[in-house]
């Protein structure tokens, strides 16, 4: 029998209230032990939380109940709303201890029942993970989309139209016996899924919204790069003289423009050295502009390198320097000239890296799967030979399969589970 685990699912004490989580077969039969009669499902009570053993009252709690399976893990919940005093808190858990049978959650225990009872899929799992460490609008939403099911959804619907193809083949199989090869609608309608699935392995992923946008500061030394990463980040975060070289190694700065993540990151200035240290600064500086998301060029725009998303900037434009003919945006980083607008430009072009705020976005694992469903269906699509097209059709479901957690996915369990706090 699945032990009966219990944990404190709110947040850090002392707090105005804690919830305390049991979930298992004796979760009803344990809380009763403590508040007597339970209300009924979902519905809230108020109750007398009183130590198993010794009666000694130890608060006065909102007590709700939930029946399997119709909970969040699958099993009978109940869930104690305390007062959110650590003592009181303590001194709940110690009397779940003492009851037989129950014992304290691992970290995402409570979450990895639910998925193992079939409440959530593995894209569920992710989301969920992903909402919990969300920091930014953007990747709060990008994480309800997945934690409400909209990637289950979708692998629904496409896993449908496979068991569809799936059937039409093994039928054919099974029937063609005088050769007559494959039906043309079946080679079309599997490369037609295949087409859908590159659709969605062409959008942009989701690491760039969770790990934040690189965009990196770079140009010759003494272009203003350290000055101009300190009035963004409105603090002193890199060392600024007027000495060339002072900045021999890349500082990055996290930040949150208009709901973006981003990596803000200083680089050493671009020139020939002689000094192995700042030279090792330079050679990174190149490695970071040619990774960059978005370049932010201090220095003659002529001089600049190629980038997708690259933004020119006149720095220093107290000093009068503005060439009135130039493109690049004058920006001061001593009187705040042409701040605001280097800001709204930098989080324009980020967004372009992102997925649309309404869009699904697919991370490593998601992507690596699809890629191998949409490879196996155009494998299908080109097969000259029935059996051949059924097998690809085949891995395509294996894939889906692993895609959601249906099968293949215990050597990610563990690190997916272990991302979420004690109590989820």
């Amino acid at each position: 029998m699945t032990d009966t685990i219990f944990a404190l699912s709110s947040g850090r004490l002392p707090a105005a209230i804690a919830v305390i989580r049991i979930s298992g077969a004796l979760a009803h039969a344990a809380a009763e032990r403590m508040a007597g009669n339970l209300p009924e499902p979902r519905t809230a009570g108020v109750r007398e939380l009183r130590h198993p053993a010794t009666g000694e009252m130890l608060d006065e709690a909102l007590v709700l109940r939930f029946d399997r399976p119709a909970s969040a893990t699958g099993e009978n919940i109940v869930e104690f709303q305390c007062h959110g005093g650590r003592a009181i808190v303590d001194a709940v858990l110690a009397a779940l201890v003492s009851i037989d049978g129950l014992r304290q959650a691992e970290p995402g225990e409570f979450t990895r029942r639910a998925f193992e009872n079939g409440r959530i899929d593995l894209t569920e799992a992710e989301g969920l993970a992903d909402l919990i460490e969300a920091e930014t609008e953007s990747q709060r939403k990008a994480a309800l989309a997945l934690a409400e099911g909209g990637l289950k959804r979708q692998i629904a619907q496409w896993r449908e139209k496979l068991v569809t193809l799936s059937a039409q083949a093994e039928r054919a199989i099974d029937y063609d016996e005088d050769g007559e090869g494959i039906d043309p609608a079946l080679l079309q309608d599997s490369g037609a899924l295949a087409d859908e699935l590159r659709d969605w392995l062409s959008r942009p992923r989701i690491e760039p919204l969770k790990d934040g946008i690189l965009v990196v500061v770079a140009g010759p030394p003494n272009a203003g790069k350290s000055s101009l990463i300190n009035a963004i980040a409105g603090e002193d975060r890199a060392i600024v003289t007027d000495i060339p070289g002072t900045t021999r190694d890349h500082i990055e700065v996290p930040l949150s423009l208009g709901g973006v993540p981003i990596r803000l990151t200083d680089t050493a200035g671009l020139r020939s050295t002689d000094d192995r240290i700042e030279a090792i600064g330079v050679a990174r500086a190149g490695r970071l502009i040619d990774s960059a998301d978005v370049l932010v060029w201090l220095g003659n725009s002529s001089e600049s390198p190629r980038h997708s998303r690259l933004i020119s900037v006149q720095a220093k434009a107290d000093l009068g320097n503005v060439d009135p003919g130039s493109r690049s945006l004058p920006v001061s980083s001593l009187t705040g000239e042409g701040m605001l607008q280097l800001l709204v430009e930098i989080e324009r072009q980020a967004r372009c890296v992102l997925p649309a705020d309404d869009a699904l976005a697919l991370n490593r694992r998601q992507a690596a799967h699809l890629e191998e469903a949409a490879r196996a269906l155009e494998g299908a699509a080109e097969s000259v030979d029935l059996v051949f097209a059924a097998e690809n059709l085949r891995v395509a479901r294996v894939a889906f399969d692993r895609l959601t957690g249906r099968a293949g996915v215990e050597d990610v369990l563990d690190a997916l589970f272990g991302r979420f706090c004690l109590g989820k």
